[in-house]
């Protein structure tokens, strides 16, 4: 393999003499063979959006030339155009500031650029401390990253997939709203409701998580650009974090602001713990509904069977013929991964200490990984389950007619003792709960067929 020589402060390094990173790069790689889970690329291209951002600004407080501002801005484009994405080696688990992907994306961007600059006839260098990183330090670089790639991620990705599955059950629980069904609480038989009710259920839960994911999202607004090493903005002009923010709400069309304390906005990290709460809130639903769907449709002849989901596969290598709710199982699983994340991001965002929380990296990734398997399990959910579902209605029915609790209805004419004593003698006897009712002289058939009104108890008045 053919190399370059870079150096740093600790001294020279061997570079493979393809890559655009430099000395600090390479000695990450070399002092972190940890793991495979490398840099989420969100965070790179948020890191590329952050430095033609701070070049922007430099430039407009004077402390940049030009030329040195449109190279960084230059080499950022073509990050965000993923053309250097072979160029971001290292892994999630190194420095917990995150200084080494700092270094690495102004490594390769004081690379991009003096290629840029060379080619512009430009006598003038960049370097990846003293331009790219200009009034910077990773230690608020980082967490600005972070939290632009986190608003990013939120509302472009994972709100959308809500939409989608949103759409589908409102559609589901229209074309359902007729269709009286036998209740469970408990795993047990409870009351009627119409299947379009029970699909409502699943439509609000969905509601009020995309509600909740878009107000934590707006926590994360707040950047913490400008607070240099602690908080105290050392070497950054006082106009410094206002324009980089300026500049940054203005490429991506979101607004972001300079966080008010920036001693708070380098060491803790509660806001994408509430965030992350919000996309946890919307796992445990997910949870809920996939187990609703795949209970609902067990079967399809000995179990509830009173819906049907597409058949994707085969579901059995030995079993012929045998069709699972696998788009269920995957989403369930992506719940307690989100659910395991959730705990990684809560215990590591507690471990600020004095000026700064060195887990970083692992929250961010946690964040970004929850937030795609989510997005993506939703819409694969939607279009190969949800959409699908169609009710059976001759299980519907007869599980209706079988429902000892039908006898509920009974209980402001007879009381609940006596629609009790109904029901287990029913259950008992194996009979009918009209039949019951008759045989122990509580009701008339007349009267039974008055009160039993399965249809009317899914909308008491």
């Amino acid at each position: 393999m053919d190399y370059r020589i870079e150096k740093d402060t600790i001294g020279e390094i061997k570079v493979p003499a393809d890559k655009y990173w430099g000395a600090q790069t390479q000695r990450s790689k070399q002092n972190f063979p940890i793991g495979q889970e490398t840099m989420p690329v969100e965070i790179i291209k948020a890191f590329a959006i952050l430095k033609r951002s701070t070049a922007i600004a430099n430039f407009e407080l004077g402390l940049m030339e030009e030329e040195k501002a449109e190279a960084i801005k230059y080499a950022a484009d073509q990050v965000l155009a993923g053309k250097l994405n072979d160029h971001f080696p290292l892994v999630v688990w190194q420095t917990g500031s995150g200084t080494q992907s700092n270094m690495n994306v102004n490594e390769v961007l004081a690379y991009v650029g003096n290629e840029w600059l060379k080619e512009q006839g430009s006598e003038l260098k960049l370097h990846p401390n003293d331009d790219v990183n200009k009034s910077q330090s990773s230690n608020d670089t980082y967490p600005t990253a972070m939290h632009v790639a986190a608003v990013l991620k939120l509302e472009d990705t994972v709100l959308p997939a809500v939409k989608q599955l949103l759409s589908t059950f409102e559609e589901k629980q229209n074309k359902f709203a007729d269709i009286v069904k036998i209740g469970r609480t408990h795993l047990q038989d409870a009351t009627p409701l119409t299947l379009g009710q029970e699909i409502s259920g699943w439509h609000r839960m969905l509601e009020k998580s995309y509600t909740m994911i878009k107000e934590s999202n707006e926590h994360l607004r707040e950047l913490a650009i400008g607070g240099t090493a602690v908080g105290t903005g050392l070497n950054a002009h006082p106009d410094f974090s206002e324009k980089v923010c300026r500049a940054i709400s203005a490429y991506t069309g979101r607004a972001f602001t300079s966080a008010k304390n920036k001693f708070h906005a380098l060491t803790s990290h509660d806001e994408t713990v509430y965030a992350h709460g919000a996309l946890k809130g919307l796992a445990a639903d997910m949870m809920k509904i996939a187990n609703d769907v795949r209970w609902l449709a067990s079967g399809p002849r000995c179990g509830i069977g009173e819906i049907s989901i597409p058949a994707n596969e085969p579901g059995s290598s030995i079993m012929p013929g045998k069709v699972n709710p696998t788009q269920s199982e995957a989403v369930t699983m992506v719940a307690t991964q989100v659910m395991g994340n959730d705990a990684a991001i809560g215990f590591a965002a507690s471990q600020g200490n004095f000026e700064l929380n060195v887990f970083k990296p692992v929250i961010a990734y946690n964040f970004l990984q929850s937030s795609q398997l989510l997005a993506d399990s939703i819409i694969s959910f939607d279009e190969r389950c949800a959409i699908g579902i169609e009710a059976n209605l001759e299980n519907i029915e007869k599980n209706l007619k079988d429902s000892l609790m039908l006898v509920t209805a009974l209980n402001p004419h007879i009381g609940y003792e006596n629609a009790a004593k109904i029901a287990k003698t029913a259950f008992a006897d194996n009979a009918t709960l009209k039949e019951t009712a008759v045989k122990l002289g509580l009701l008339t058939a007349e009267q039974f067929e008055e009160y039993v009104k399965p249809e009317e108890m899914t909308h008491p008045k």
